[in-house]
């Protein structure tokens, strides 16, 4: 970072010392100076605004530019042989055309630059699109949600974590929301968003690309992971949707923890809890230390006592994983006697 602000001081010095000699626009002294510090900020506004920019499409605005100064040159030729008694009028026409085919040349360059293969330049460009690749986006209901900083502290998921601007705005309203209970949330995500800036082991980058024509915040993710080309981090289920259909890559925080969630089968046999009763006839509710329901016919006198059941059924749904077993008094009665 401190190259970076030398390098930029010592392009303001240059620009100032060389506009202070060779007198632009008849400017002398300090006036000529200002010029050159002007050109400067000039020049760093673009240096800010192409460092946002893939590689594909910079490659892309480059290859355009030239070949629209190319087609400016061609036809300036052509204008220069037909127009032979109007000199007055060609100079315009020359410079005309060369800023509108330069333009245009960048425009479209860079739209389309997302098209270039890069890989087949032997590797030279490699380096970006593996970099791009290991980004991770997050949501806004994954960082309020705050299961993301363990997982990130057991190494399960590398590379950066890219907060975007407009997920921060969303982040501060729902903050200072006059709802207690999104107030909290809210605070709750920017306090797991300080605890991963200040982990030295975790990468953390706040860009500042938006999309001012898109509205929806989850559609600026999408696009955001288009640019990118990498994946959404979230556990929304509609954005998952939508992104799944978009073409983008969706790492889902619910889909992981049900996916890390015991697996029981039928017959098996497991020890639990029986925290409550059950909403059937002698029915009672047990938990497992991931959240787990399991419910248990038979054991609605057992309240508060631990006992091994027999696993009879699993049901997976979408809010997660149920697991049905049954308690048989006869057989631990046996069991008892057995002991004894």
């Amino acid at each position: 970072m401190k190259d970076f602000l030398l390098l930029r001081a010592t392009l303001l010095f240059l620009l100032m010392a060389s506009a202070w000699h060779l007198k632009p626009l008849g400017l002398e002294g300090p006036p000529a100076a200002a010029a050159g510090a002007a050109l400067c900020a000039v020049i760093l506004f673009f240096e800010h605004r192409i460092r946002e920019i893939t590689l594909k499409r910079l490659i892309g605005a480059a290859m355009g530019s030239l070949l629209g100064i190319l087609g400016a040159f061609l036809i300036s030729l052509v204008l220069d042989k037909a127009l032979i008694g109007d000199r007055t009028t060609l100079p315009f026409l020359e410079l005309a055309i060369l800023l509108w085919m330069t333009y245009c040349g960048l425009v479209i360059g860079a739209h389309k630059g997302d098209m270039l293969n890069l890989s087949a330049l032997g590797g030279v460009f490699g380096g970006e699109i593996s970099t791009r690749q290991q980004f991770k986006i997050l949501d806004t209901s994954v960082i309020i949600d705050g299961r993301i900083a363990d997982i990130v502290d057991t190494g399960f998921l590398d590379g950066v974590l890219v907060i975007p601007q407009f997920v921060l705005r969303e982040l501060q309203m729902v903050a200072d929301s006059a709802d207690s209970i999104k107030r909290n949330r809210g605070r709750r995500g920017l306090d797991i968003l300080q605890k991963m800036q200040k982990d030295p082991a975790l990468q953390v980058r706040i860009v500042e690309e938006d999309f001012p024509q898109v509205r929806e915040v989850d559609m600026k993710l999408i696009e955001l992971a288009k640019v990118y080309g990498c994946k959404v981090v979230t556990n929304d289920f509609n954005l998952n949707k939508v992104a799944t259909l978009h073409g983008v890559e969706v790492l889902n925080i619910n889909e992981l923890a049900n996916a890390l969630k015991p697996v029981v089968l039928p017959g098996e046999t497991m020890k639990v809890f029986i925290l409550k009763e059950g909403k059937e006839s002698n029915q009672g509710v047990a938990y497992l230390d991931d959240g787990t329901m399991v419910v248990v016919d038979h054991a609605r006198k057992l309240i508060s006592k631990t006992v091994e059941i027999t696993v009879t059924s699993v049901l997976q749904t979408t809010a997660g994983k149920m697991i049905f077993g049954r308690y048989d008094e006869r057989v631990h009665t046996v069991e008892r006697a057995a002991s004894h």
